[in-house]
Order: structure tokens, then C-alpha cells, then sequence
């Protein structure tokens, strides 16, 4: 996998502390170091991207090989630091990971981390292949050292879950970390100094540029007056797309969109008449490459996303890139692609698991407030499935932790409406005890709704602050979301179980009455965690079929057969809220008939 590739290269380039946040499709990153690990590394899920970053920094600091993982939208989230460290640099190589995700496929953006590179003045590396990610990530690392600077290495989705085989190196490399010298000339960020580190990372561009030109995985190929620029997973299937073609093309490929590398550009550019830019997600090499013929006075028509040639959003495939070509290089000129036709695939929209306990939470919520006005803050992670009819209960989510402050400001205009925030105990300790204590400070009545599973559940059942155990599985104290409440200055806390409805929806109603800030913690473990014993089934002869079971909660384990409320065994794990919700009693235990 290319994940897998990506974290072997790390540990064959003599990583020595990988750091990161939980985020699809970078995952497994992480995870390979954590499984291939002898010991020697250390590995953790810090509590977000930001901590992540800034503990890498240190390590790097004293001269260790360090990787930091996430997606892009975590880049965000660790956008602090690492603006302040390409001004800094470091001693050790660091390479940040920023997964970016076109589609999106399981993101809420679709932002482009090569831009972010030329933002922060950082190199950028861009693998096509797992084959080619396991090389550049071990290239990355030498450039970093180097240069003394982080660099940012950009594999897309189709890179992270692809897999190939890979001839691994006999002799990985082994880093000893030489340790911190102080230097506080170097290491401490005074404005003076960083405004000289600013200067030096203007002269430092052009150098890099030059030497990109010459980078092994930065190639060119083919002949003729027309050219195409490509990078990425893009490259590949350009390379299928023109498996039969016979003209005459000039292929351009950039694995290091910043810098730039412009002196293989002009000899790409030299004696073409048109170039067509195939890429994702930007226009990013199309720009560098209409900036370069500015530059220099060339007479080379650019095409891509900025004419329309190529679609502006979403990712690319053989297919999409074959049609652009039809219309580049001619209708009949590029051979058809010769894919068998898929079967057609039933529409499966995301839902809660059957079972989840987060179902009960939002359906004991929307109970409690019939005929009340209420609003439903919700966030990033299974929860924000409780936005499916028929729960319906998620009206905003923005991005990790901005529940909580949303509910607060949505209060501020409407006080006479009750404003919850729907946040999960990993996503809590990421980025939502700040928004916490603004609630305390500033006295805004919202009620909290700590969804508390035990686990990252979204992105593959990781250990987070709450859960006891460390990536180096190291038993660590589990720290009590609880305490953290009454600790900021809570005082309406209180602990439910969401799979006993009852108990749930007098909490909520009791919160709701109350003001300032209240919190409820529905703690029931994700069924992946811990399945309950018993199924349950439904009694045909008290079912009167009406459907309260199925409109209400959507559980994906109910359905109809004939008239009757049908529960599929094998997708139930026999969490009850069927049964509470069944007015005539026709749910039961299977051992209850």
C-alpha cells in the first residue's frame, strides 16, 4: 500500500520519532511505523496535528529524523508551527506528510497542500507511484538535512491506497541524533532574526529551483511542438492514456512544484507551441508554467483548468484524462481506452453502524426537545452521520472542535433557542477544550454533547488521550473528560449511558433548563469496540407494522419483510434502542420468545 510504502521509506531513512493525528487517507502511515517498529523509533498520536508538529520540531531540534503525518485539512490545524519553522528551520530532516484528498472522497475540502508549500516557502514533494513514494520520501529526507529545512512531501489518495510491489533497500539507514546545542541566535524566534531567515529563504528559492531541475524524479521525456505537464497520481494515468498513442508529445513531469524547478521548464518549453496542464487539484504547475513564458517572452500557449480544457474540481482518472486528450492531441490520434464497463453499483449512502450508540445519543436529543426551538452543533467524525434522515440532527459542521464555539455564537443571536454541540471524546481532547473554557469565560448557555465511544472510531479505532493506551503501547493514566469540564469550571456534568433512552432524554431535558454552560457525556463504547452479547429479534405476532422502529432511528440492521418489522441478525448487536422505542413490545432478546 502506498501508505505502507511511504512509512517503510521513512524507517529505512533512519526516521527516529514519527508524530501525528489521525486523518483518512494518511492513516496508515503511522500505523506501518507503529507495526514495523523494532523498538528504536518512537511513535505517538499526539492529541492534534499542531502537538504533532511541534513535538517533531523539538526532536528535530536536537538533530533527529523525524516524520509528522496527517490530510490536508490537519495542515490547517498545524499551520501555526510550521510557518514559524520554515522561518526557524531545523538540524534533523523533518518531512510532514499532508495527505490531500481530490474527490474529496472523506474530507471537507479539497485544498491542495502544493500551495500551502509556496506559502510557507517549503520544498514539496509529489509521488506518482507507492514504487516512486518509497524512493522520494528518503530523498526528502536528505534534501531536509540539507537544507535545514522542513519539507512537505504531498501524496494524493489514489497514491496513499494504491499498492504495488516495491524492492525495499538491503541496508536501511541508521540516524544518530547528535542532541540540542543551544543557540538561541538559531532556535529562538526573535523578529530581527526573522527577518534575517527571511532573506536567506528568498536566496535560498532560485538554489533549490536549480537543484530540483536536476532531481531524478523531475523528468522529461518524448519530442514534437506539443507538450503536457503532469504530476502525481495524474502522471500515471496520463502514461495509460497514451499507452497507444503514436504522435509526437512532450511529456513533462514535476515531482517538486515548489520550488519550482525552472531551468527544466525552459528546456521542456523550448520549441513547443501549446501546453496542456493535467493535474490535481490547482492549476498550480499551470500558473508556474504561464508566469515562466511571461518571464521570458515565450510564445507557448498554456491549456488546462484555467481555459477550461481540464475540469476545475475533483479528481482525475484514465478516463477523464483520456477525454482531454481526445480534444489536445485530436480526436482520432489518442486510441480509446479499453476498460471493460463496470456493473452498475447501488447507491449506499454513509450511515451510523447498526448498533452505534451515537444513534441513541441523537435520538434521545430529538426526543427531549420536541416542541422546543433548538439548533444542532455538530463536528468531524462518525456523529456527523447523525445528519441522515431520520435522525436529522446535525444543522452545522464546519471543521474539528468549531461545534462548540458555533453553538456559542449562534446563541449570542438567538438566546431564546437551545444550542447544542455535538463533539467525540477524540475530538474533544483534539480541539474542543478551548472552545470549552471561551464557553466558561464568556457565560453562554449551550449544552454539550460528549459523545465518548472509547476510540477514534472515524478513521480506524485509534487510542487518544481518553482510552489508556499509547501508539508505543505503553498503559498511560486515562484522562478524564469529566474532571477536564469540572476542572475549566463546570459545574452541570453529568454521565449517561445513551443505550437507556429514558435516562438520557430527563438529562437533556434537565440541561436544558438550566443556564450557562452544561455538559452530558453519553458514554457507551463503538461496537467495534465491544459488541453486546445478545441480538435481538422481532415477535411477529405483536408486531402490528408501523414502521415506528424504521422511520425513527434508520438503523441499517431493520427493514421491512412483508408487513412485519424484520431485524437482520447478522448486522444487529443488540444495542436495545429498537426494543425502547417499540411501543407494542414486538422487539425482544432472541432467547426472550
Amino acid at each position: 500500500m502506498g501508505n505502507a510504502a511511504i512509512a517503510m521509506g521513512a524507517l529505512h531513512a533512519g526516521v527516529n520519532l514519527v508524530a501525528g493525528y489521525p486523518g483518512t487517507p494518511s492513516t496508515e502511515i503511522l500505523e506501518t511505523v507503529a507495526k514495523c517498529n523494532d523498538g528504536s523509533v518512537y511513535v505517538e498520536w499526539s492529541v492534534n496535528e499542531k502537538a504533532a508538529l511541534e513535538v517533531a520540531a523539538g526532536a528535530s531540534y536536537a538533530g533527529a529524523r523525524t516524520l509528522v503525518t496527517m490530510k490536508q485539512v490537519g495542515l490547517n490545524v498545524a499551520s501555526d508551527p510550521l510557518m514559524s519553522l520554515a522561518y526557524v528551520g531545523v538540524k534533523g530532516g523533518m518531512v510532514i506528510v499532508s495527505a490531500d484528498d481530490p474527490g474529496p472522497i472523506s474530507s471537507q475540502t479539497e485544498q491542495d497542500t502544493r500551495h500551502f508549500a509556496q506559502f510557507a516557502k517549503l520544498p514539496v514533494f509529489d509521488p506518482s507511484t507507492p514504487e516512486e513514494a518509497y524512493e522520494m520520501i528518503q530523498d526528502a529526507f536528505a534534501y531536509s538535512e540539507k537544507y535545514g529545512t522542513p519539507v512537505l512531501f504531498r501524496p494524493t489518495t489514489r497514491v496513499c491506497h494504491s499498492c504495488a510491489d516495491i524492492q525495499l533497500h538491503e541496508t536501511p539507514t541508521v540516524h544518530k541524533p547528535e542532541g540540542f546545542v543551544k543557540d538561541t541566535m538559531r532556535w529562538v524566534i526573535f523578529p530581527r532574526t526573522s527577518y534575517l531567515n527571511h532573506i536567506k529563504l528568498e536566496e535560498r528559492t532560485p538554489v533549490l529551483s536549480k537543484d530540483f531541475s536536476a532531481y531524478r524524479f523531475n523528468q522529461l521525456t518524448g519530442s514534437g511542438k506539443l507538450g503536457i505537464v503532469t504530476s502525481g497520481i495524474s502522471y500515471t494515468y496520463l502514461q495509460e492514456a497514451l499507452e497507444d498513442y503514436t504522435g509526437q508529445v512532450k511529456v513533462l513531469k514535476i515531482a517538486t512544484a515548489n520550488p519550482f524547478p525552472e531551468e527544466l521548464a525552459l528546456q521542456f518549453l523550448e520549441g513547443l507551441e501549446q501546453v496542456l496542464a493535467i493535474e490535481e487539484l490547482d492549476p498550480v504547475l499551470e500558473r508556474a508554467l504561464t508566469y515562466l513564458c511571461g518571464k521570458h517572452h515565450l510564445p507557448v500557449q498554456i491549456h488546462g483548468k484555467l481555459d477550461g480544457m481540464v475540469q476545475p474540481a475533483g479528481e482525475n482518472s484514465v478516463e477523464s484524462v483520456h477525454k482531454v486528450l481526445e480534444g489536445y492531441l485530436g480526436l482520432d490520434a489518442v486510441p480509446a481506452v479499453r476498460l471493460p464497463e463496470p456493473p452498475q453499483m447501488p447507491v449506499r449512502p454513509p450511515v451510523l453502524c447498526a448498533g452505534c450508540p451515537h444513534r441513541a445519543s441523537f435520538y434521545a436529543v430529538k426526543q427531549a426537545m420536541k416542541g422546543r426551538k433548538a439548533v444542532f452543533s455538530g463536528d468531524i467524525g462518525c456523529y456527523t452521520l447523525g445528519n441522515a434522515m431520520p435522525l436529522d440532527m446535525v444543522d452545522t459542521c464546519l471543521c474539528m472542535g468549531a461545534d462548540i464555539t458555533m453553538a456559542q455564537g449562534l446563541h449570542r443571536i438567538e438566546p431564546d433557542t437551545v444550542n447544542f454541540s455535538f463533539i467525540g471524546d477524540s475530538t474533544f481532547f483534539a480541539s474542543g477544550m478551548t472552545g470549552i473554557v471561551n464557553a466558561v469565560y464568556n457565560r453562554t448557555d449551550i449544552i454539550l454533547m460528549v459523545l465518548d465511544n472509547s476510540t477514534t472510531a472515524m478513521t480506524g479505532h485509534q487510542p487518544h488521550p481518553g482510552t489508556g493506551m499509547t501508539m508505543m503501547h505503553e498503559i498511560s493514566p486515562r484522562v478524564s473528560i469529566e474532571a477536564i469540564l469540572r476542572a475549566v469550571g463546570l459545574t452541570s456534568v453529568e454521565t449517561v449511558d445513551p443505550l437507556n433512552l429514558e435516562q438520557t432524554i430527563q438529562a437533556v431535558r434537565t440541561a436544558a433548563d438550566k443556564s450557562g454552560v452544561k455538559a452530558i457525556i453519553c458514554k457507551s463504547p463503538c461496537i467495534a469496540v465491544s459488541k453486546p452479547a445478545k441480538r435481538l429479534q422481532v415477535d411477529e405476532s405483536r408486531c402490528v407494522g408501523c414502521k415506528q422502529c424504521i422511520r425513527e432511528l434508520g438503523c441499517p440492521a431493520i427493514s421491512l419483510k412483508g408487513q412485519k418489522a424484520y431485524i437482520e441478525p447478522d448486522l444487529c448487536f443488540g444495542c436495545t434502542i429498537c426494543a425502547q422505542v417499540c411501543k407494542p413490545g414486538a422487539i425482544r432478546e432472541e432467547d426472550a420468545q
